[in-house]
């Protein structure tokens, strides 16, 4: 009986912090009409992705979820190693924020547009494994080209030194219009 009660106590409070739902009810309205939303679209596709050297350095896929409000992103290196990104307009500050998770290695930075059009965030990448984490200041860049290909171009301050390294230089090329592809 005591569980009972606790159990209708419990879905009646919850019922009081979530919104009704009814059968008349569509999905939400995502984030079409939200400012700046679109920004990061340029993103989105299946990509190959090329080294400086030429080199097919992997493969991209991003994609919207979340009606709109989430871009995902699903890298594969040639090697085998992998990384996911959520990358969405943060509501609380009015930027572009994007969460990375690779092997061992995380990434939490944020930003905008610049003037020229391109995606420019900065934050801070984390190494980490069981002898701890090591962090750095981190900042990328990804460039829409004329020809509908995107630069992506990543850079990690090295304080000792006080510059910022190259850390990756990529081409992303539209699977679908990569005259490389098999």
């Amino acid at each position: 009986m005591r569980l009972t009660v606790s159990l209708i106590a419990a879905l009646g409070a919850a019922s009081v912090f979530a919104p009704a739902a009814t059968a008349q009810q569509g999905p939400p309205p995502g984030c079409d009409d939200v400012p700046g939303a679109h920004d990061f679209d340029f993103w989105v596709g299946d990509w190959n992705v090329y080294g400086q050297n030429g080199q097919l350095g992997g493969t991209n896929h991003i994609e919207k979820r979340s009606n709109g409000c989430l871009i995902l992103e699903e890298w594969t290196n040639t090697g085998g190693g992998d990384g996911t990104s959520m990358n969405y307009l943060d509501p609380t500050s009015g930027q572009w924020r994007q969460i990375w998770m690779g092997s061992n290695t995380y990434i939490d930075y944020s930003g905008g547009l610049n003037e020229d059009g391109e995606m420019v965030l900065v934050g801070e990448i984390t190494y980490f494994g069981a002898n701890g984490s090591q962090s750095a200041p981190f900042r990328g860049t990804w460039t829409p080209n004329e020809d509908g290909s995107v630069t992506q171009h990543f850079q990690q301050y090295d304080e000792a030194n006080d510059v910022w390294n190259d850390w990756f230089i990529g081409r992303y090329v539209r699977q679908e219009d990569d005259p490389n592809a098999n």
